[in-house]
């Protein structure tokens, strides 16, 4: 039964995807790099984890979404179906909210219900970063990933004065 659930998600992606980058992304140019490119950043970069996980995973980049994989690697988040959502969920917590983070939240949740609890986490673990869902990371592809990794993942100091 999930199986078929998971196909009907794939299905409303495959038909939303080009729609979302056309309305929400129509301001976003896509990244100067392709994935063979990103294999060429110093070893210890997010240029090249980045590479390599479009290597590892089979993926090719799509254009103005290239964000959205940045944000894999930075969260942990995985690939799969429920992890996607998941990551919606992050995203969520970190601030961000526009109607198709919306909209996928509510769809997947009620397809995927019985990970609710992976995504209330998900949405916790948002709240305790430090707010990088706005951030271009194109300009970031030469630092170094497990320092800006660390960064993201602390949460803003609060300064009482």
């Amino acid at each position: 039964m999930k199986k078929i659930r998971v196909q009907f998600l794939l299905f409303v992606y495959d038909k939303t995807q080009k729609l979302y980058r056309k309305y929400f992304k129509k301001k976003k140019r896509q990244w100067q790099f392709n994935e063979k490119q990103l294999l060429e950043f110093q070893e210890d970069s997010l240029g090249r984890k980045l590479g390599e996980f479009y290597r590892k995973h089979g993926f090719s980049m799509i254009p103005k979404m290239e964000n959205h994989d940045v944000h894999h690697l930075i969260t942990g988040c995985g690939t799969n179906f429920e992890d996607e959502i998941a990551m919606q969920y992050l995203l969520l917590g970190n601030g961000k909210l526009n109607a198709h983070l919306l909209a996928a939240i509510l769809l997947g949740t009620m397809i995927l219900p019985e990970y609710l609890k992976i995504y209330i986490r998900a949405y916790r673990k948002g709240q305790n970063m430090r707010a990088f869902y706005e951030w271009d990371f194109e300009g970031l592809l030469w630092q170094n990933f497990e320092h800006l990794k660390d960064f993201i993942q602390q949460k803003d100091p609060v300064v009482l004065h």
